[in-house]
Protein backbone atom coordinates (compact mmCIF):
# COMPACT_ATOMS: atom_id res chain seq x y z
CA UNK A 1 0.00 0.00 0.00
CA UNK A 2 2.58 2.41 1.10
CA UNK A 3 4.82 1.32 -2.72
CA UNK A 4 1.23 2.23 -4.59
CA UNK A 5 0.48 5.58 -2.86
CA UNK A 6 4.26 6.81 -3.27
CA UNK A 7 3.90 5.87 -7.11
CA UNK A 8 0.83 7.79 -6.88
CA UNK A 9 2.44 10.81 -5.94
CA UNK A 10 5.54 10.22 -8.51
CA UNK A 11 2.48 10.24 -11.33
CA UNK A 12 0.76 13.47 -9.94
CA UNK A 13 3.92 15.57 -9.66
CA UNK A 14 5.11 14.18 -13.07
CA UNK A 15 1.85 15.17 -14.53
CA UNK A 16 1.09 18.61 -12.29
CA UNK A 17 3.92 19.95 -13.25
CA UNK A 18 3.03 19.43 -16.83
CA UNK A 19 -0.21 21.12 -16.13
CA UNK A 20 1.01 24.35 -14.67
CA UNK A 21 2.61 24.91 -18.14
CA UNK A 22 -0.58 23.72 -20.27
CA UNK A 23 -2.25 26.53 -17.66
CA UNK A 24 -0.14 29.26 -18.92
CA UNK A 25 2.50 28.95 -16.06
CA UNK A 26 5.16 28.93 -18.91
CA UNK A 27 5.65 30.63 -22.11
CA UNK A 28 8.46 27.57 -23.11
CA UNK A 29 8.21 26.18 -26.87
CA UNK A 30 7.64 22.37 -27.24
CA UNK A 31 10.39 20.54 -26.15
CA UNK A 32 12.46 19.44 -29.86
CA UNK A 33 12.88 15.60 -30.19
CA UNK A 34 15.01 13.56 -32.23
CA UNK A 35 14.25 12.61 -35.99
CA UNK A 36 13.73 9.10 -35.56
CA UNK A 37 15.03 6.03 -32.80
CA UNK A 38 15.27 2.84 -33.45
CA UNK A 39 13.40 1.70 -30.38
CA UNK A 40 14.87 -2.54 -31.04
CA UNK A 41 18.82 -0.49 -30.56
CA UNK A 42 17.38 1.94 -27.71
CA UNK A 43 16.20 -1.14 -25.66
CA UNK A 44 18.46 -2.50 -23.08
CA UNK A 45 20.31 -0.68 -19.93
CA UNK A 46 21.03 3.15 -19.77
CA UNK A 47 23.10 4.37 -17.16
CA UNK A 48 21.30 7.61 -15.38
CA UNK A 49 24.49 9.93 -15.35
CA UNK A 50 22.94 13.20 -14.29
CA UNK A 51 20.05 13.89 -13.82
CA UNK A 52 17.16 16.83 -12.92
CA UNK A 53 15.92 14.27 -9.94
CA UNK A 54 11.81 13.91 -9.57
CA UNK A 55 11.40 13.52 -6.15
CA UNK A 56 11.81 9.64 -6.18
CA UNK A 57 15.35 9.75 -7.65
CA UNK A 58 16.92 12.40 -4.89
CA UNK A 59 19.86 10.84 -3.02
CA UNK A 60 19.92 7.86 -5.38
CA UNK A 61 22.90 5.86 -7.03
CA UNK A 62 23.61 3.20 -9.18
CA UNK A 63 20.60 4.45 -11.37
CA UNK A 64 19.61 2.51 -14.13
CA UNK A 65 16.81 2.45 -16.06
CA UNK A 66 16.46 -0.60 -18.39
CA UNK A 67 13.74 -0.85 -21.77
CA UNK A 68 12.27 -4.29 -23.27
CA UNK A 69 9.52 -3.96 -26.13
CA UNK A 70 6.70 -6.00 -25.45
CA UNK A 71 4.57 -7.93 -27.79
CA UNK A 72 2.14 -5.20 -27.25
CA UNK A 73 4.09 -2.52 -28.55
CA UNK A 74 4.42 -0.79 -24.81
CA UNK A 75 7.66 -0.71 -23.58
CA UNK A 76 8.52 -2.27 -20.00
CA UNK A 77 10.73 -0.41 -17.78
CA UNK A 78 12.56 -0.69 -15.06
CA UNK A 79 14.40 1.70 -12.69
CA UNK A 80 16.69 0.49 -9.82
CA UNK A 81 18.98 2.40 -8.27
CA UNK A 82 20.20 2.34 -4.28
CA UNK A 83 19.09 5.09 -1.74
CA UNK A 84 20.88 7.16 0.28
CA UNK A 85 24.28 5.07 -0.68
CA UNK A 86 26.20 3.16 -3.47
CA UNK A 87 24.78 0.64 -0.84
CA UNK A 88 21.70 1.65 0.72
CA UNK A 89 18.44 0.00 -0.04
CA UNK A 90 17.88 -1.44 -3.73
CA UNK A 91 14.59 0.17 -4.44
CA UNK A 92 12.68 -0.61 -8.05
CA UNK A 93 10.34 0.71 -10.19
CA UNK A 94 8.42 -0.35 -13.25
CA UNK A 95 6.54 2.09 -15.19
CA UNK A 96 5.27 1.32 -18.43
CA UNK A 97 6.44 3.28 -21.57
CA UNK A 98 4.07 3.73 -24.31
CA UNK A 99 4.91 4.80 -27.69
CA UNK A 100 2.89 8.62 -28.74
CA UNK A 101 4.72 9.58 -31.97
CA UNK A 102 4.89 6.40 -34.17
CA UNK A 103 6.69 8.56 -36.91
CA UNK A 104 9.67 9.52 -35.34
CA UNK A 105 9.10 6.96 -31.99
CA UNK A 106 10.91 9.65 -29.83
CA UNK A 107 7.76 11.37 -27.52
CA UNK A 108 6.60 8.61 -25.73
CA UNK A 109 3.95 8.33 -22.13
CA UNK A 110 5.54 6.78 -19.26
CA UNK A 111 2.73 5.46 -16.63
CA UNK A 112 3.74 4.73 -12.90
CA UNK A 113 -0.11 3.38 -12.36
CA UNK A 114 -3.23 3.86 -14.63
CA UNK A 115 -4.37 6.09 -16.01
CA UNK A 116 -1.75 8.76 -15.47
CA UNK A 117 0.94 9.00 -18.05
CA UNK A 118 3.21 11.60 -17.85
CA UNK A 119 5.68 13.53 -21.02
CA UNK A 120 8.66 12.01 -21.88
CA UNK A 121 10.76 12.91 -24.55
CA UNK A 122 14.03 11.48 -26.10
CA UNK A 123 15.69 14.85 -27.23
CA UNK A 124 18.94 14.01 -27.70
CA UNK A 125 20.44 10.73 -29.14
CA UNK A 126 24.16 9.83 -30.36
CA UNK A 127 24.17 7.72 -34.04
CA UNK A 128 25.93 5.03 -32.09
CA UNK A 129 22.97 4.81 -29.41
CA UNK A 130 25.17 5.12 -26.65
CA UNK A 131 24.22 8.32 -24.85
CA UNK A 132 20.79 9.95 -24.63
CA UNK A 133 19.10 12.51 -23.41
CA UNK A 134 15.59 12.30 -22.10
CA UNK A 135 13.32 15.57 -21.51
CA UNK A 136 10.08 17.18 -20.91
CA UNK A 137 8.23 20.16 -22.45
CA UNK A 138 7.67 21.51 -18.92
CA UNK A 139 11.43 21.35 -18.49
CA UNK A 140 11.20 20.54 -14.76
CA UNK A 141 12.96 17.19 -14.88
CA UNK A 142 15.88 15.59 -17.37
CA UNK A 143 17.93 12.29 -17.40
CA UNK A 144 21.20 12.32 -18.93
CA UNK A 145 22.10 8.54 -19.44
CA UNK A 146 24.73 6.30 -21.19
CA UNK A 147 25.31 3.41 -22.23
CA UNK A 148 28.15 2.95 -19.43
CA UNK A 149 28.27 3.81 -15.94
CA UNK A 150 30.96 6.73 -16.66
CA UNK A 151 31.39 9.00 -19.81
CA UNK A 152 34.29 11.52 -20.59
CA UNK A 153 34.29 15.12 -19.30
CA UNK A 154 34.12 16.03 -22.27
CA UNK A 155 30.98 13.85 -23.70
CA UNK A 156 29.51 15.02 -20.03
CA UNK A 157 30.22 18.99 -21.22
CA UNK A 158 28.46 18.78 -24.06
CA UNK A 159 25.38 16.59 -23.21
CA UNK A 160 25.27 19.18 -19.86
CA UNK A 161 25.10 22.35 -22.68
CA UNK A 162 22.80 20.74 -24.96
CA UNK A 163 20.34 20.26 -21.76
CA UNK A 164 21.06 24.15 -20.81
CA UNK A 165 20.14 24.53 -24.90
CA UNK A 166 17.20 23.08 -24.14
CA UNK A 167 16.24 25.93 -21.52
CA UNK A 168 16.74 23.87 -18.20
CA UNK A 169 17.89 25.82 -15.08
CA UNK A 170 21.38 23.58 -15.07
CA UNK A 171 21.50 24.57 -10.77
CA UNK A 172 19.57 21.64 -10.31
CA UNK A 173 20.97 19.17 -12.39
CA UNK A 174 22.63 16.49 -9.97
CA UNK A 175 25.30 13.75 -11.19
CA UNK A 176 24.60 10.18 -10.13
CA UNK A 177 27.43 8.06 -8.86
CA UNK A 178 27.65 4.79 -9.88
CA UNK A 179 29.84 1.89 -8.13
Amino acid sequence: MKKLLLILLISLSLIGCSSNQMLGGSSLKPMPVVDYVDLDRFMGDWYVIATIPTFLERDAYNSIETYQRDNDGTIATTFTFNKGSLNGPTKIYRPRGFVKDKRTNAIWDMQFVWPIKADYRIVYLDDNYQQTIIGRNSRDYVWIMARTPTISQQDYSNLVARVDSFGYDLDDLQKVTHE
